[in-house]
């Protein structure tokens, strides 16, 4: 029998029918769920995990209205036990202690964001963060975090766990990593951001850095890079700024110059910087070796990776990340969703900071250009809120700019910035806020260019 060692463990080429049979029916199940295309009704593009995530979000929000209050009430008790009083009984438990005991800057957080999502279900406090553009819509966000976390968590083993990542990485291999220096089985994470949504591939993409099938560099590229917006959300994007009729037009620019980003960015700082150390053992190889086919070293790498797929372990680490997701992150996404929207809504800070980016702007001859300056920038807190302060009265060509500029920056604090500083791959806000304008300033003459064409 023919073997070829990976990484220690020898691999048969002649695996059993049963674990053909689990890496086709469970691959194909998280690949049916996740990557699916439907059309509901409104003749919205979907997927089948999306659909499901939108009915347990309405039965949510309809039978446990008070659980988003719940779940941030524990968060910020956890945290202020973790400050002045560390049970035994928690400590020996690693995964609840990290997640309960965290710094002071995060027990900040969660403390408020204790007291957004009181003043919003109860109806008191001050106005101004209880309004429905404000904590209204970060703790509507929330509820929806909720349902994502719990059929992501619990669906997304298919998807990795099972070999369909290894079959696809190894043989997309050739061609995404020269050209994004990240492995071939990132072009999952990319069709999931593409189908579902940005925050379910940097989820999917912290998950494989956690289990050490990329490298912290090669985590951060597909988190900041890959990790482009749903279909779905680019057709809101467009309803809002009202340029559905260039819609084609806009989505294959965001596709063409999201990718032309993600071959720049990965080879300039902060991510060029960023160790390609790994989360403990390395566990991923795509190396082909040279008496092997490609096809056939891809089926014998997703065969192995399904013969060691176990069900009750892979149960039991979706429990463990739904925890997680509720506790650590939704608390994240209420406070600083809040108080970046306040900055925005409230304040003429942004127009201050934006006055350079409208220089820039005017350098191309956009129309416009200092009145869309915030909507530049804004982007970093949300990436909903350029469409929303984008005045309909402008040009269509500078409407179609603020859209496209949107959609390519991917990097926003209320979901995927937050995912992406807690999952430890080397990068903070500051570095976030660095990689946000380089793609910022990169994106707006080539999306100038694709306006010429309106």
């Amino acid at each position: 029998m023919e073997r070829t060692t990976e990484f220690g463990a020898e691999i048969s080429k002649g695996y059993s029918w049963k674990t053909k049979l689990k890496f086709l029916l469970c691959s194909g199940f998280g690949c049916f769920m996740f990557l699916f295309p439907l059309n509901n009704s409104d003749s919205d593009f979907n997927t089948v995990l999306s659909v499901l995530t939108e009915m347990l979000d309405k039965a949510v929000q309809a039978n446990l209205p008070w659980l988003l209050t719940v779940i941030v009430m524990i968060s910020a008790l956890g945290a202020l036990m973790g400050l002045f009083w560390r049970p035994a009984a928690i400590r020996k438990i690693d995964w609840l202690a990290d997640l309960l005991f965290v710094s002071r800057p995060y027990a900040v957080t969660r403390l408020v964001a204790l007291f957004v999502t009181l003043c919003v279900a109860l109806g008191a406090g001050p106005e101004i963060v209880r309004s429905d553009d404000v904590g209204g819509s970060m703790v509507s966000l929330s509820q929806t975090l909720i349902a994502i976390a719990v059929t992501l968590s619990f669906v997304l083993p298919f998807l990795t766990d099972c070999g369909i990542m290894e079959f696809t990485g190894i043989l997309l291999k050739p061609l995404i990593r020269p050209l994004f220096r990240v492995p071939g089985r990132a072009s999952v994470d990319l069709i999931a951001s593409w189908l579902a949504s940005s925050n379910t591939a940097v989820l999917i993409t912290g998950n494989q850095y956690q289990s050490g099938f990329y490298s912290k560099r090669e985590a951060a590229s597909i988190m900041t890079n890959f990790s482009l917006v749903s279909i779905p959300f680019c057709m809101v994007v467009a309803e809002t700024l009202h340029v559905t009729q260039h819609f084609l037009l806009l989505y294959a620019s965001v596709t063409a110059i999201g990718l032309l980003l993600a071959a720049i960015g990965v080879r300039i700082r902060p991510l060029s910087a960023i160790p390609d150390s790994y989360c403990g053992e390395k566990k991923i190889n795509e190396e082909v070796p040279p008496d092997v086919s490609l096809l056939r070293w891809a089926w014998a790498a997703a065969l192995n990776r399904a013969e060691r797929f176990n069900l009750r372990v892979a149960l039991d680490a979706a429990v463990k990340m739904t925890i997680g997701i509720i506790l650590d992150l939704i608390p994240i996404v209420i406070a600083w969703g809040t108080i970046g929207t306040l900055l925005v809504n409230e304040t003429a800070i942004m127009q201050w900071i934006s006055y350079p980016m409208g220089l820039y702007l005017s350098l191309f001859g956009v129309e416009g250009a200092f009145q869309i300056a915030p909507a530049t920038l804004v982007g970093f807190i949300d990436m909903f809120i350029p469409a929303l302060i984008t005045s309909q009265d402008l040009p269509a060509a500078t409407r179609f700019l603020v859209a496209g500029l949107s959609l390519v920056q991917i990097i926003y604090l209320t979901e995927v910035g937050s995912i992406i500083v807690k999952s430890g791959v080397g990068l903070d806000f500051k570095r976030l806020f660095i990689i946000f304008l380089e793609r910022t300033i990169i994106a707006i003459p080539l999306l100038v260019l694709v306006s010429h064409l309106l």
